[in-house]
């Protein structure tokens, strides 16, 4: 090794042992974080993806590295210090079903999806980290794992594909709170049970949703994904050609324009990544030639403005509700 390669060595080395000292001073709770009726019981094991993780004592210090974790965090009534962005949208904070919870304490950005900063982590010297709606790696881990007890991903499931109660029910856990979790998870069936019982014809109906990234390609979400499992939870089934090309190991089918057959079910919705996305499909005359379009049982929601299809898409206890009240009327009446 050359000179240089050791001086660099040999700085990492000083600054992991800076970065693990500074967060081993930590582990005590700040109680000032945690309200009173949000205090679990500990200690506590979670068994994950990688292993297992045990929370000695009351977390207040938690980073979210899931992409949409944070969520159940602050429904159980904490406030995360650190969560990841989302294409740089800052989607933690911009959200109705979330501003009010994080109010003007935001998190630290501690990296964008997968790709984590393992020193801004450190620096917040948290004694928590989740990553749960996570593709998180087993060397991201390892590494983490110096720092505070890791929850990673779900076990059982691929990445992206834990259903949102499991999730829910793992951060309960972390947090020693299992039973607020649940009841959490109950409120949030009932509320699709009521939504079924209004609209018994929704179960008689395929559903396929959909998205436009580029021109020319089209995706359709697959069951493990949170836009469809809202839709199954509200009583839609499946459409069976997507379900037939499905692959657990990813959430939706790729396809042109010349595969629209795929997605001619009895419901159709999309997506507005950007805003020319409906006058890009509807110009399509393969699309044109749907009986979904024909018949006009399509439905195009947007990101943002109102955000209904980023409330599917996180699907989390927190955006469900506004997910349901904004978009099961459209969908009643389309």
């Amino acid at each position: 090794m050359s000179v240089t390669g050791v001086r660099v060595k040999a700085t990492l080395t000083a600054l992991m042992s800076l970065l693990v000292a500074g967060c081993g001073s930590s582990q005590s709770a700040d109680e000032s974080l945690v309200p009173p009726e949000s205090r679990g019981t500990f200690p506590v094991t979670v068994e994950h993806k990688y292993g297992s993780a045990t929370v000695e004592k009351q977390p207040s210090r938690i980073v979210t590295l899931g992409l949409s974790d944070h969520d159940a965090v602050l429904a159980l009534g904490i406030r995360p210090v650190g969560a990841v962005d989302w294409f740089k949208e800052r989607p933690y904070g911009k959200w109705p079903w979330t501003q009010a919870r994080w109010g003007d304490k935001q998190p630290e950005v501690v990296g964008e999806r997968d790709d984590f900063n393992f020193e801004k982590i450190a620096a917040l010297k948290p004694d928590l980290i989740l990553a749960q709606y996570s593709g998180m790696k087993k060397e991201q881990y390892d590494k983490l794992s110096q720092l505070a007890p890791v929850v990673a991903q779900p076990p059982k499931y691929e990445d992206y594909a834990a259903p949102w109660q499991e999730m829910t029910r793992m951060v309960g856990r972390a947090l020693g709170l299992p039973r607020k979790a649940e009841d959490l998870i109950a409120g949030i069936d009932r509320r699709f049970a009521q939504a079924r019982a209004e609209h018994p014809g929704f179960a008689k109906l395929t559903m396929v949703v959909a998205d436009t990234f580029e021109a020319g390609k089209f995706s359709a979400f697959t069951t493990t994904d949170p836009k469809m499992i809202f839709m199954t939870e509200l009583g839609f089934r499946p459409f069976e050609p997507v379900k037939a090309l499905s692959r657990p190991e990813n959430n939706v089918v790729e396809v042109s324009s010349e595969r629209f057959d795929l997605f001619d079910a009895d419901r159709l919705v999309w997506l507005n990544s950007d805003l020319g996305a409906e006058t890009r499909v509807r110009a399509d005359p393969v699309y044109q030639r749907l009986k979904v379009s024909a018949e006009k049982r399509d439905l195009f929601i947007t990101y943002e403005n109102p955000p209904v299809g980023a409330a599917i898409s996180f699907n989390t206890v927190l955006s469900i509700p506004y997910a349901i009240e904004q978009l099961v009327p459209k969908l009643a009446s389309s």
